[in-house]
């Protein structure tokens, strides 16, 4: 058996230089189905991707699939950093502290990337717009015709975004893509640089200007209407013709009878006397005449303005010389307050909120170029009545009279739907001016029993006014300016500019009070703007626009 045993194990012990015999217990057995189909027995095991090979939306992920299951500090549930730089989350961590560190580090559009210009749209009327994927053939007749719109625009006095977001609606919904907008003061430049061919340039300057809120309404409506998808380009330059070809909405007479009720109106409302009114009613009348002259005969608006001015202003002084009863204070505030550029001093903050600082001077100054006509009119007519002896005026004992409350509501509807039809608004727009500037009176009444301060409280109901009109457009079809310009000139301070240009021209000892107060009347009109603006991006999430986009996302 001993003998046997060193055979065997001679037999299994391999030579020297010799390969180990195989032994069938130690292979494993494979059957034929599985050597046909290539079977394996063991995978090979693929290494996760490295975080510098994946994007950087993935890196996150990657550094945490790459972390090591066995270290410590991984199973306890602590975050620790390798020493390769690479922060390992534990396995337990929060999953809604997981979500949000992703989002924290994952973004679906790059920083960088440039907004496409439809998007400029959000937040206005023409928000989604129905563009047409099929590209105009006639570019050229489009931008035609989207200058043309925007000369209109400006013309009639919008602001620089009404205008840039009509135009750019415009173009998009007629199939115009690839085109830029800039606007600058009196500008209006457009450039179109498609990715297969060459880019070309057309540039507007607009030059005249003119009161004409019924236009503004229309195009408003036209722009409207091309967004909607409904109204080709041919047919929309020629009702645009039509537009600007219609004549406005009232006569020269009745935009003169209503500048005097107007004036009659406020002087009424701020206190003064039936004579007054009447002698505000007359001189109006005769600065309507002054500014249809000075148009006819191409004088610059600041000496057309000064002298409107100083006929007032003259007028005024001249019945209180003669004893008449009236105070000439109340008279020139009541005179002087269609002359004020309100709308102006809108449209400029506007501008300069929205993203057009250099338009936004270009007005801003034009409108302290009004303000000062105004001042220089005044100081004209109270150096030559002190030059010819005229009786001196306490500016601060101002004679008022007590109106009942719904007296005094009567008059602020009275006087805004006048000065609407002297800025040739709309008809079917009057009413609504109306209400929402009686609205703003009443909302004063109750601030001022609450206390609140004079300078803040043009500010508080100028936001109510803005808020309210930009709601109202929204239903009307019509810009929130139309609306809100004329809903505001019972808030503008022409009482305490004429107290304030007073007190630097006849009272030269007092002349610091004047000064500060004529900064105080220049930061109410500016307040009353700023709620303007405020009070209609208040509003936007209420608008029309605003809904249909919210129920848009919502059904993604």
């Amino acid at each position: 058996m001993a003998h046997r045993s060193e055979e065997e194990h001679g037999a299994m012990s391999p030579q020297i230089g010799e390969d180990p015999a195989p032994s069938a217990g130690v292979l494993p057995r494979i059957s034929t189905s599985e050597i046909n189909m290539g079977f394996h027995p063991e995978d090979p095991v693929e290494e996760p991707p490295m975080a510098s090979e994946l994007p950087l939306n993935t890196a996150v992920s990657a550094n945490v699939a790459a972390a090591d299951a066995s270290d410590i500090e991984w199973r306890t549930g602590q975050v620790h950093t390798t020493d390769d730089g690479i922060t390992l989350m534990p396995t337990r961590a929060n999953p809604v502290a997981r979500s949000l560190l992703a989002k924290m580090w994952i973004s679906d559009t790059p920083p960088t990337q440039a907004l496409n210009i439809v998007e400029r749209l959000q937040g206005t009327p023409y928000a989604n717009p129905k563009v047409n994927d099929q590209q105009d053939a006639s570019s050229r007749r489009t931008m035609e015709f989207a200058l043309d719109l925007g000369e209109t625009l400006i013309r009639y006095g919008a602001g620089a975004l009404e205008v840039e977001t009509s135009i750019i609606a415009v173009t998009a919904a007629l199939g115009l893509s690839h085109l830029d907008v800039d606007i600058t003061n009196q500008s209006l430049h457009l450039n179109y640089s498609p990715p297969d061919a060459e880019s070309y340039s057309v540039l507007r300057v607009v030059r005249s200007y003119t009161s004409n809120y019924a236009g503004l309404v229309l195009v408003h409506e036209l722009v409207s209407d091309i967004i909607a998808g409904g109204v080709s380009r041919t047919a929309s330059a020629k009702r645009l013709k039509e537009i600007t070809r219609r004549p406005k909405p009232f006569p020269r007479w009745v935009v003169a009878s209503g500048r005097a009720l107007f004036a009659a109106a406020f002087v009424l409302f701020i206190g003064g006397s039936w004579a007054g009114a009447l002698v505000a009613m007359f001189s109006s009348s005769l600065v309507t005449q002054i500014g249809r002259y000075g148009s006819r005969w191409r004088v610059p608006e600041f000496f057309t303005i000064a002298a409107s001015t100083l006929v007032i202003t003259g007028i005024a002084l001249l019945g209180h010389q003669f004893h008449a009863p009236l105070d000439p204070a109340l008279v020139v505030s009541g005179g002087i307050l269609l002359l004020l550029p309100s709308g102006r001093f809108v449209s400029a903050l506007q501008d300069a909120i929205n993203g057009f600082p250099v338009t936004a001077v270009g007005r801003l100054f034009s409108a302290s170029l009004i303000y000062g006509a105004i001042l220089s009119g005044i100081a004209a007519a109270l150096v030559i009545s002190d030059v010819l002896g005229g009786e001196e005026v306490d500016v601060h004992q101002i004679v008022t009279t007590q109106y009942p409350a719904w007296l005094l509501v009567v008059l602020v509807a009275v006087a805004i739907i006048a000065g609407a039809v002297s800025e040739q608004s709309s008809v079917r727009l009057l009413l609504p001016t109306a209400g929402i500037a009686v609205g703003g009176y009443l909302i004063m009444l109750l601030a001022q029993n609450l206390g609140l301060g004079e300078r803040a409280l043009p500010a508080l109901v100028a936001t109510i006014i803005g808020f309210a009109a930009r709601f109202a457009a929204d239903k009307l079809h019509s810009p929130q300016l139309v609306l809100a310009a004329p809903a505001v000139m019972f808030l503008l301070p022409g009482l305490m500019i004429f107290r304030a240009m007073y007190g630097i021209v006849i009272n030269v000892d007092d002349m610091s009070t004047g000064l500060v107060e004529m900064f105080n009347a220049m930061a109410i009109m500016l307040s009353i703007a700023g709620g303007v603006v405020f009070g209609e991006t208040l509003c936007r999430p209420l608008t029309s626009n605003a809904r249909r986009e919210r129920r848009r996302i919502r059904r993604r």
